[in-house]
């Protein structure tokens, strides 16, 4: 039996929330007759116009050029700023940020300065009965899902249509108003991070005083061929003073072969040196006859001289998940029971183990095609079941490797290196390929009369230089610090001093002014705020990158001019910066660090992005036929999608907060 249990959300943002077990209700579509108009969408996460027209041209991708004989082929816009979970937002709700309320991966509480997820909050049961050291939830808490605003779904739910939304970023917890839902982008694993690897290895001192992100590194011995370790699950807060659960394991090495036979609970596998395991279920004891469900796959990295084995992060276990990620509950488990146990955390591609030195590229890229070929396998049977109604598939397997690969694309990169680099050139582009392949199998497969629409939420580019922010601010005197002679920023504001500060930035692309009675220790006026505002944006733009010449930053969009839905613009900054195409806000800077330096070369693995200028990396549209309503913009591709069902008005007027205008 599986108990109901809180997980505790630890982000690679240093920002702790709670997650509680809770059941979304389902909400199943009525009666579709059989001549119901059929729409398929396939959403390819982080697709670029440019590069799809250029593989197009060169016949690399017949299919897509097949389909755009049909209908359409064109760019298509995407959000401000044009970060996945703020694009996916516009695209189901028909509104921008001002209107879902989404602006960024992470948002800041005022009153505290610290950081949070924007997609979803988690909420500790209300009522807790306490025997003895236990404490019994009585209620199952609540998993909150902080996108505002309608799912275009819902609104063909309630025509009748039938919808099966698989995947869809920025839907977790799912909404519970499709007749199926999978929910993707946001999704965590059961220690309730983004993911968390394990890497278990007889030369940890190679890691010894590095903060390694994403994972975590655990000393083992080998004695007599045998070494045992444990997996770390999350806190058992069925106590009052949780402890952390463990599930040990046992690797006995074969003494002459580079093999090895892990043992975990009831679960045997033999592993070769450089092989995967499948997927392996874990439970995780709480309390006797009750167990929290998860699992893993095992990587033996290294038999000899050093022993080295790497674990996924501890998915969700769809036969039997411990947090809501599907509708009706038990559609998890029948995609399981069909195609296998599969990735169930949001962003399965393990960026992370690449930049920590823990994967080599060649590793990285053999994970990420599990992950990539799950995704696809699974919608060959999704797409052999479709009917009637709406099918919407997200693949995201091209963004997350796009960002890790994107440097062998492009030899002006500043840590471009030709002998490092050529021999993954292309990469990316097989990716496009391979997609292409399930555009033409959808194509060949599909029924008769069916609507394809093949889109992407934004472009990508190649990210040569990093713009931290914060220095900046810094510079022109709107930030001030505590001690400028700091070696080290310790990141989160920690060395900001918040009584002689003006503005300050957080996430990719956000700049907040310090305003009073707003922020916790805010000293600029309601009155010099637009003041203060138009000076910054003045300078931002005339900012110019010593290295190349050009302006750093090509667009500053105000958020109360800019955005047109209203309802949720205070949750966002005041100030979103368009940085030059090739320039990105930096990771130190997003998480409230203050550096040296203002512009730096990036020398990191991570080489590809598209939080910039919005016009500089729109996505891509295609479609088979001419729709009813013209797109050109994510914000207005549901509305077409629904008019293909007849449906003319989206968002529905109970959706868009006051002064809304579309």
């Amino acid at each position: 039996m599986r108990a109901d249990t809180r997980l505790s959300l630890r982000t690679d943002i240093a920002c702790a929330l709670v997650l509680a077990l809770t059941m979304t209700a389902c909400s199943g579509g009525g009666a579709a007759s059989p001549d119901e108009p059929r729409v398929i969408v396939l959403g390819f996460d982080g697709m670029d116009h440019e590069v799809a027209s250029r593989l197009m041209q060169a016949g690399r991708m017949p299919n897509l050029e097949r389909l755009a004989g049909m209908g359409q082929f064109t760019p298509l816009g995407t959000s401000v700023p044009p970060q996945s979970p703020v694009a996916w937002s516009d695209f189901i709700t028909g509104m921008d940020a001002g209107g879902h309320g989404v602006y960024d991966f992470i948002h800041r509480d005022p009153k505290t300065m610290l950081p949070y997820l924007s997609t979803s909050r988690a909420e500790d049961p209300s009522n807790i009965l306490k025997l003895g050291g236990l404490c019994i939830p009585l209620d199952p808490g609540e998993v909150q899902l902080l996108r505002h605003g309608t799912p275009f779904w819902e609104v063909l739910n309630q025509h009748g249509v039938d919808t099966t939304v698989l995947r869809m970023p920025a839907n977790y917890p799912p909404s519970g108003s499709a007749t199926r839902e999978l929910s993707g982008m946001g999704t965590p694993d059961i220690l309730g991070t983004y993911g968390t690897f394990s890497f278990f290895t007889t030369a940890a001192e190679a890691f010894e005083g590095v903060d390694v992100s994403g994972g975590n590194v655990y000393p083992v011995e080998v004695r007599s061929n045998v070494v045992t370790g444990e997996l770390h699950g999350p806190p058992n807060t069925l106590y009052c003073e949780p402890p952390e659960t463990k599930m040990e394991f046992t690797l006995y090495i074969d003494p002459e072969e580079p093999a090895a036979r892990l043992v975990i609970g009831a679960e045997e596998r033999i592993l070769l040196q450089g092989e995967w395991s499948d997927w392996i279920p874990i439970a995780f004891d709480l309390i006797p006859t009750q167990t929290l469900p998860a699992i893993a796959r095992f990587y033996l990295r290294q038999v000899r001289p050093e022993l080295e084995l790497y674990v996924t992060p501890l998915n969700i276990d769809p036969v039997d998940p411990a947090q809501p990620i599907s509708t009706p509950p038990s559609y998890a488990a029948e995609l399981a029971a069909a195609t296998g146990r599969f990735y169930t955390q949001g962003m399965p591609e393990d960026t992370k183990s690449l930049t920590e030195g823990v994967f080599s590229r060649e590793e990285f890229l053999a994970q990420a095609h599990i992950t990539g070929r799950e995704i696809i396998e699974q919608y060959d049977y999704v797409l052999g079941r479709f009917e009637h109604g709406l099918l919407f598939y997200y693949f995201g397997n091209l963004d997350q490797v796009s960002h890790m690969m994107w440097r062998p694309m492009d030899p002006g990169h500043p840590a471009y290196d030709e002998a490092v680099d050529a021999p993954f050139r292309s990469v990316i582009e097989d990716i496009y390929a391979e997609l292409d392949e399930v555009v033409g199998r959808t194509l060949d497969s599909m029924p008769e009369g069916t609507t394809l629409i093949v889109m992407s939420d934004h472009g990508f580019t190649s990210w040569r230089r990093s713009f931290h922010l914060n220095s900046w601010l810094r510079d022109q005197g709107y930030l001030v610090v505590r001690d400028p002679y700091l070696k080290k920023d310790p990141g989160l504001f920690m060395n900001v001093d918040w009584a002689r500060t003006r503005a300050y930035g957080l996430g990719l692309n956000g700049l907040y002014i310090n305003l009073r009675g707003r922020e916790r220790s805010g000293i600029v006026s309601a009155n010099a705020r637009d003041l203060l505002l138009e000076e910054i944006e003045a300078k931002l733009l005339a900012t110019l990158d010593p290295t190349t010449g050009q302006p750093a930053v090509t667009r500053v969009y105000r958020r109360d001019d800019y955005y047109r839905d209203r309802g949720y613009l205070e949750i966002g900054p005041d100030v979103l910066v368009g940085y030059a195409k090739g320039t990105r806000g930096s990771n130190e800077s997003a998480l409230g660090e203050v550096g040296p330096d203002v512009l730096t070369d990036n020398t990191e693995q991570w080489s590809g992005d598209h939080c910039m200028d919005h016009e500089t990396v729109p996505g891509i549209l295609l479609t088979n036929r001419k729709l009813k309503k013209p797109v050109t913009e994510l914000k207005n591709l549901a509305a077409a999608i629904l008019a293909e069902f007849g449906i003319d008005t989206f968002p529905p007027a109970s959706a868009a907060p006051p002064g809304a205008s579309h």
